[in-house]
């Protein structure tokens, strides 16, 4: 039970830290009513948005039967929950890059095609689960059209 606490202080510590980072400052946040399992918008160029969006998208390339690679053009929205770890919801535009699944490149290196008729992009919507203790990233909804 002692370890329960200590864990849930820790995720309280990393919310807190991060709604830090979502608001751009280090004065105390300014809605004090933030809760461990209430969602708070954080910036689209925070390093975990940015993670769990390429979660998102590995799974998208997974799935897909397409022979190029997509990666994330655009991070719209994204929301933070502590739910015995972080819960990510991020809505992010991808696009189909020039590398093919074959190749297996770092991804941060794949051009967007840029010939018209391959040129293919969608939206999605990714929920994306991380328990950073236990070294584990579940995908709980990955909904692109």
């Amino acid at each position: 039970m002692l370890f329960r606490g200590t864990l849930m202080i820790l995720c309280i510590l990393h919310l807190s830290a991060e709604a830090r980072t979502a608001f751009g400052t280090d004065r105390e946040l300014p809605n004090s009513t933030i809760k461990p399992g209430f969602p708070i918008t954080v910036k689209t160029d925070d390093p975990g948005v940015q993670q769990a969006a390429r979660f998102g998208v590995y799974r998208y390339n997974n799935r897909s039967n397409d022979i190029f690679l997509f990666r994330e053009s655009h991070i719209s929205k994204a929301t933070l929950q502590v739910v015995r770890g972080l819960k990510y919801t991020v809505n992010v535009d991808i696009g189909r890059t020039v590398c093919t699944k074959r190749t297996h490149p770092d991804l941060d290196r794949c051009a967007f095609q840029r010939n018209k008729t391959l040129r293919q992009t969608y939206s999605c919507y990714f929920e994306v689960w991380i328990t950073p203790w236990l070294h584990r990233v579940q995908i709980l909804a990955s909904l692109c059209q």
